[in-house]
């Protein structure tokens, strides 16, 4: 049995889907509302999340009644397999097409979500492709794979090096001083931020989305 299966038939799949279910309008990047906070736990007061942002700002997260927590756990490159759904951050690379900056397999429960390929904010000018993998190939170069989405194709090569993760249970506790968190949110008007959903790092796995 393959390693990820392993690790989702072992941590609670109806936690880990619940939670990222939820948190697919956070993934398609298509809400003009949506911010993606990347950073370190600070202090959770009951539901008031505040953050350490990857930029050095303050921010605090009201989360949602009914608000849910998960995790990552570390999955191989080798894990990646023809009909797997995966969610690829890349940039473009000098000699052309993408490279990746970190690679997340779906659950099987979850392929389709968010599917297409999206602007992201991970670095600048990088992107979020949420597609099927239709062939995955290993070089003297490295590994690549090409995906496809809503009726096109894309071909990401995969750096050896590079965070692939699939998701994982956690808990509330996990959710401490320190803690590397993404946080999927929305921002109102009056600046406020919100969620129902965070992604905490754990077991020295850090969410690399």
């Amino acid at each position: 049995m393959r390693s990820i299966s392993k690790i989702i038939l072992t941590t609670g799949t109806s936690i880990i889907a619940g939670t990222m279910l939820a948190m697919s309008a956070g993934l398609t990047a298509q809400a003009a509302d949506t911010l993606r906070v990347r950073g370190t736990v600070e202090s959770l007061d009951g539901t008031t999340l505040a953050v350490k942002t990857r930029e050095g700002t303050d921010a605090k997260i009201m989360l949602k009644d009914g608000w849910q927590v998960s995790s990552v756990a570390k999955a191989s490159i080798d894990d990646i397999k023809p009909g797997d759904f995966v969610g690829i951050a890349s940039l473009p690379t000098e000699s052309g097409g993408d490279g990746a900056l970190e690679v997340l397999i779906f659950p099987a429960a979850m392929k389709g979500t968010g599917e297409g390929s999206y602007a992201w904010d991970l670095k600048p000018n990088s992107s979020m492709t949420n597609a099927t993998v239709a062939d995955a190939v290993k070089s003297v170069e490295g590994h690549t794979v090409t995906v496809t989405y809503k009726g096109k194709e894309k071909k990401i090569a995969i750096p050896e090096g590079t965070p692939v993760v699939t998701f994982a249970a956690a808990t509330v506790s996990d959710i401490k001083p320190g803690a590397t968190v993404f946080i999927p949110s929305e921002k109102a008007a009056d600046g406020s931020i919100s969620s129902g959903r965070v992604v905490v790092g754990t077991n020295g796995v850090v969410p690399p989305m």
